[in-house]
């Protein structure tokens, strides 16, 4: 019995010692050697934006496997649908009449391109208040040969936090008041046509206008968002909230502003799109799973540093440090970098459509995606069992990074928003590592200002040390998790428990 105890107590001691040894190593290497600044250039600079069905996400592809290779891991590419090909080009505005400027702003993904590429000149107007449908229709003839803006003019610039904090009072209340007004009455301009947004678009076009115009301000000092065009023959563009205002105000005025518009892209058909994954082998038990996941797809408006270029290098960086520093796991490593996830989680969940073998062997997925931060929040993702693995893992990680962490059991199950989704709407363990925002939703999530400047390195190198540690942790648990699902908490509107997100089929000829 004496035996069996010290032998016992001799594993344990082994496991702890080589357990610290790893989070050591890990740290160093991470803290004194990253690797995410060259990755993020090499992404985010030189490929750019990974707009589904355009060159540059095949381009994303081929670079991540060459990168892994060099590094020993195993990769490849794909293909699980089809998408729209298309290519951005030259986008140039400029305010010809009544004065020149050049101004900012850009054509919208999809976006057609002017007529073989050469500029348009034309009148710019505005979309009016119309008393109902029959007298839109009576106007539409109007806009032949306009470039035709659509979107309500921001009565400012400046964010809501500018007039509280500077403001008086009753200049704060009066300006919440003109804004809500303003707002307001734009949206009855749209409603009098009994069109919503994307027939909108269609009906402009097909009445010959020479192209739209529209501001999606995200809120921010000098931030847009920008997604996709509704137009199929006449290109559709963001001007910036700045820009977009002075234009409106020149044509309501009577002032008759004048533009001249270059916006060049190329279609190219129907491509096959593709998930990237990276592997390294487990030696004990290959057939079950830990997975590192983060979309590789972004919007093309910016370089997509923040959405999602972080959380690809972070998953890159962190199996560069599972390759040098345990290069044998018990279990299987997989790392998933979605496609398609801006237009509804596609890529991931063809993934879980497609290897039932690897969802339903899987011991953990972690997921990252929303930014720049520390990761703040990790939950139970609804899981009954998740309490008694998950601080046993983040136990390991040192207290700097795990003390920032705020965990929530059993959690709830994610019914969208990123892809972790995918992998709990299939009843797998796919837990998201949610971190501080820095103004992700104001200023670069889809928004034209999305570019590596933004990246704080020194939070995304934490993540990456804490996932290494928690795959680790995973991986050589001898205990298999739980896939368990607590009972769902009742919805106090209907009294009745809520129910398990339902898996949902990908998209896989999207965008045609």
């Amino acid at each position: 019995m004496l035996f069996v105890v010290a032998l016992l107590s001799a594993n344990i001691s082994y496991a702890q010692t080589k357990k610290d040894d790893f989070v050591a190593k890990v740290t160093k290497e991470a803290t004194e050697n990253s690797q995410l600044e060259k990755l993020a250039h090499e992404l985010v600079d030189v490929i750019g934006p990974r707009l589904v069905g355009t060159p540059q996400m095949k381009q994303a592809g081929d670079w991540a496997v060459k990168k892994y290779g060099e590094w020993g891991i195993s990769s490849r590419m794909e293909n699980w649908g089809e998408w729209r090909g298309w290519e951005r080009g030259i986008t140039h505005i400029d305010l010809v009449s009544p004065r020149v400027r050049s101004l900012e702003g850009t054509q919208l993904a999809w976006s057609p391109s002017t007529v073989k590429g050469k500029p348009i000149n034309a009148e710019a107007i505005v979309l009016p208040l119309v008393a109902d449908s029959m007298a839109f229709v009576k106007w539409l003839p109007s806009v032949k040969g306009k470039l035709v803006l659509i979107s309500q003019a921001q009565i400012s610039g400046r964010p809501d936090k500018n007039f509280e904090d500077f403001a008086t009072k009753d200049g704060l209340a009066k300006f919440k008041k003109d804004k809500d007004e303003a707002a307001k009455a734009w949206r009855e301009r749209l409603s009098n046509t009994k069109l919503n947004a994307k027939n909108l678009a269609l009906a402009i076009e097909k009445a010959g206008a020479a192209g739209i115009i529209i501001n999606n301000w995200s809120a921010g000092w000098g931030v847009d968002k920008v997604f996709g065009a509704n137009t199929t023959k006449i290109p559709t563009l963001n001007l910036s909230l700045e820009d977009y205002g002075l234009v409106y105000r020149l044509a309501e005025s009577g002032n008759k502003p004048m533009l001249r518009v270059t916006s060049e892209s190329k279609e190219l058909g129907v491509v096959p799109t593709f998930n990237t994954f990276a592997e390294i082998k487990g030696t004990e038990k290959p057939n079950e799973y830990v997975m590192l996941s983060a979309h590789f797809d972004s919007w093309d408006a910016s370089g997509g540093a923040t959405d999602n270029a972080t959380g690809t290098v972070m998953m890159m960086e962190t199996m560069r440090l599972l390759k040098k520093f345990y290069p044998n796991p018990k279990r299987t490593i997989l790392v998933g970098h979605w496609a398609s996830e801006e237009q509804g989680l596609n890529g991931s969940r063809a993934f879980v459509e497609d290897h039932p073998e690897i969802v339903n062997n899987l011991q953990a997925l972690f997921n990252q995606d929303n930014g720049t931060g520390r990761v703040v929040n990790i939950g139970g993702a609804g899981f009954a069992k998740a309490k008694d693995f998950l601080p046993r893992w983040l136990a390991a990680v040192p207290d700097t990074i795990r003390n920032q962490i705020k965990t929530s059991y059993p959690g709830t199950p994610s019914g969208g928003g990123s892809d972790n989704a995918s992998f709990v709407a299939a009843g797998a363990l796919g837990f998201s590592l949610g971190a501080l925002p820095w103004d992700y939703f104001s200023y670069t999530w889809h928004t034209n200002r999305d570019t590596y400047d933004k990246i704080v390195f020194d939070e995304v190198r934490n993540n990456a040390i804490l996932a290494a540690i928690l795959v680790y942790m995973a991986s050589e648990d001898p205990e298999r998790t739980s896939t368990e699902k607590a009972p769902m908490p009742v919805n106090p509107r209907t009294g009745k428990p809520g129910e398990w997100p339902a898996p949902v089929k990908a998209i896989r000829k999207g965008g045609m």
